[in-house]
């Protein structure tokens, strides 16, 4: 996948240029445990349930104005009385505040990292940075377009972690503390896989690997065609081979491998590939392990729909697509074998996309879209926005041509009516706020209408 990645290096001490790369932290834990999976079955995911969906994967994740995702992981150093821990973070171009800067923009922002055990402060680190991009539309990108990357050396041990993240161009600040338990990592032993958009590996114990870490951790299916995950040790006894699989929704071994790690000096590492399409939609987790030990280490992976979507098994991906498409349409992929979902998917992406020529799904980009939208704009009507009854009208129909409210023509009504029309199709649906309080609801009749008109909309865009 082609990503323009603003990447940018903290500078607490000099090292190569794009170092740091994450996977799931072993030993990183968010407070209180792991949260469950998002929302209602079903349910888009909102902001809040995707950081709740990266802290299970074990990562960090700030959940205030300013939402980031931080990976961690440990690579052994030279010397078993240290390892080293390597913490990305990334974040979205549109959290920060972009102004200006002649025919460019430019945000800044201060990343904060504080390593502490008990009441003694071991390590600080604070980058002021600065962003640029060429174009407004770079501002409003929502995958992980800022990077920011730190090599850390420590005494293997427990500590309390806090990370924290502030834009200079706002008011807006996140900040996340977790306990970090810190292993010792014994010569020869595996490093943390680490899910990368590049790698250059170390050249021998004393030196440090240049990676560009995927922080989130996340393959977009149907998108994305392999996952690169990056994995060395060091000293003469590190081993030359790993078992590799892939464990994905419902236990189910999904691939497996047994990949050579190449020598460069006292060193071995390599970066492997894994298919997409070998993995579950929602949480995987790969597994690496020497052959013929117990030695395993293993990091989680996301396999989502897109940035900002992600559900926890194929099941639910078929929910959110309920109003998108018929039932026949989607009987393939309900009844595709685990390993035949993603060709399957591949099939449906191309007979339902709208306009083939371009590299975008046109229609399922408006569609989920109106999710999206639908979940704020109705979030008073149910406790998910885009399964309350105005909300699958939206979903389903888009906005209406025309909307009568007789709350505005008459303010001190307690029963309060809305009617929207559909001119196309021919419906006009009746919602009624019986309390006043903005939950409205459909009658028997306007719910068969719009039954009908959902059918009708399906049927069209089928032809």
């Amino acid at each position: 996948m082609a990503l323009a990645l603003l990447v940018v290096n903290a500078c607490a001490k000099p090292r190569p240029t794009g170092d740091p790369g994450g996977a799931a932290p072993v030993g990183a834990a968010a407070p209180g445990g792991a949260p469950g999976l998002p929302g209602a079955a079903g349910a888009p995911a909102t902001t809040g349930d995707m950081q709740r969906l990266y802290r299970n994967m074990g990562l960090v994740a700030g959940a205030a104005t300013l939402p980031f995702v931080a990976s961690v992981s440990f690579l052994p150093s030279p010397t078993p009385d240290s390892t080293l821990v390597l913490l990305s973070l990334s974040l979205p171009s549109r959290a920060l505040g972009f102004g200006r800067e002649g025919e460019r923009y430019v945000a800044g922002y201060v990343a904060r990292v504080e390593l502490r055990r008990g009441p003694t402060v071991v390590r600080t680190i604070e980058a002021n940075e600065t962003v640029r991009v060429p174009t407004f539309r770079e501002t409003a990108r929502t995958d992980e377009s800022i990077i920011w990357q730190q090599f850390i050396r420590v005494a293997p041990g427990r500590y309390s972690m806090s990370v924290a993240i502030r834009d200079e161009g706002g008011l807006r600040n996140a900040a996340e503390d977790v306990t970090l338990d810190v292993p010792p990592m014994r010569i020869g032993a595996l490093a943390s896989p680490v899910a990368v958009y590049e790698a250059i590996p170390r050249q021998s114990a004393d030196s440090l690997p240049r990676l560009l870490a995927r922080p989130r951790s996340t393959v977009i299916f149907g998108q994305d065609s392999v996952l690169p995950i990056y994995i060395d040790a060091v000293g003469a006894n590190a081993p030359a081979r790993v078992d590799v699989r892939v464990v994905g929704e419902g236990d189910l071994v999904s691939w497996t491998n047994s990949i050579e790690l190449q020598p460069r000096g006292n060193a071995r590492s390599t970066t492997i590939t894994i298919p997409v399409t070998r993995m579950s939609v929602g949480l995987n987790t790969v597994q690496m392990a020497i052959p013929g030990t117990p030695d395993t280490v293993r990091t989680r992976v996301l396999v989502t729909l897109g940035d900002d979507l992600p559900i926890a098994n194929f099941e639910e991906m078929l929910s959110y697509l309920r109003y998108f498409t018929t039932a026949d349409r989607l009987k393939p992929l309900r009844d595709a074998a685990p390993l035949q979902r993603a060709e399957v998917w591949a099939t449906f992406l191309r007979e339902t996309d709208p306009v083939p020529a371009t590299a975008e799904h046109e229609g399922l980009r408006d569609y989920f879209g109106r999710i999206r939208t639908a979940n704020t704009r109705f979030r008073d009507d149910a406790q998910v926005g885009w399964q309350s009854d105005r909300g699958i009208a939206f979903v389903a129909l888009g906005d209406p041509d025309n909307i009568v409210d007789t709350g505005l023509i008459d303010p001190n009504a307690r029963v309060r009516q809305q009617i929207w029309e559909y001119r196309e199709l021919r419906v006009q649906l009746l919602f009624v706020d019986q309390t006043g309080f903005g939950r409205w609801r459909l009658g028997a009749q306007s719910r068969a209408d719009l039954d009908n008109a959902i059918r009708r909309k399906m049927a069209q865009r089928e032809q």
